[in-house]
């Protein structure tokens, strides 16, 4: 898979939908110090991983693929949910990633420089995402097919198709 970026995603996006964002992940950070002031850092630890911008960016990732969908005259509604359930599976390759990140911050912390173990951490997140997205190229290609695509029988499923960076599909693949 080829990995791009297309900085005009940025201006289809509109201003309430970043705002959207912003809000509900600050939300989520003044909720977990809050937690954390009550309750300890350790339970205020757990709501720092609450899934905020995930769910937000799904959403919009539905409504933008209907949208475009609906200027051509037809229905976006099943590949809006596609895509964002493409998005949820690197969300999950990279929650494991935050993981390990945690881990590497527990371990490290009360030794070495706060530059050190953010840094550490850095890596150990960046690295075991990578490595999931590498295994899951390798075994999707092995099997030749997506996991979606393991379905109910009855279900017509789309043709494999690779996800890049900016929200969209890719060429199938052979």
């Amino acid at each position: 898979m080829r990995i791009t970026t297309d900085i005009s995603a940025l201006k289809r996006t509109k201003w309430h939908e970043y705002l959207l964002r912003f809000a509900l992940g600050g939300a989520a950070t003044v909720l977990a110090a809050l937690v954390a002031r009550q309750y300890g850092p350790a339970v205020g630890g757990l709501f720092l991983a609450f899934p905020v911008i995930f769910p937000a960016s799904a959403t919009l990732i539905c409504n933008h693929q209907k949208e475009k969908k609906a200027r051509l005259g037809k229905s976006g509604v099943e590949r809006g949910r596609q895509l964002a359930a493409a998005d949820g599976f690197g969300a999950t390759m990279g929650a494991v990633g935050l993981i390990a990140f945690a881990a590497v911050v527990w371990v490290m912390i009360s030794n070495h420089s706060p530059f050190l173990t953010l840094a550490s951490a850095t890596a150990a997140w960046f690295a075991i995402s990578i490595a999931l997205w590498l295994v899951r190229e390798h075994v999707w290609r092995w099997l030749g097919s997506r996991p979606s695509d393991f379905g109910s029988a009855s279900e017509e499923r789309p043709p494999l198709a690779t996800h890049n960076l900016r929200g969209g599909i890719g060429q199938e693949r052979k």
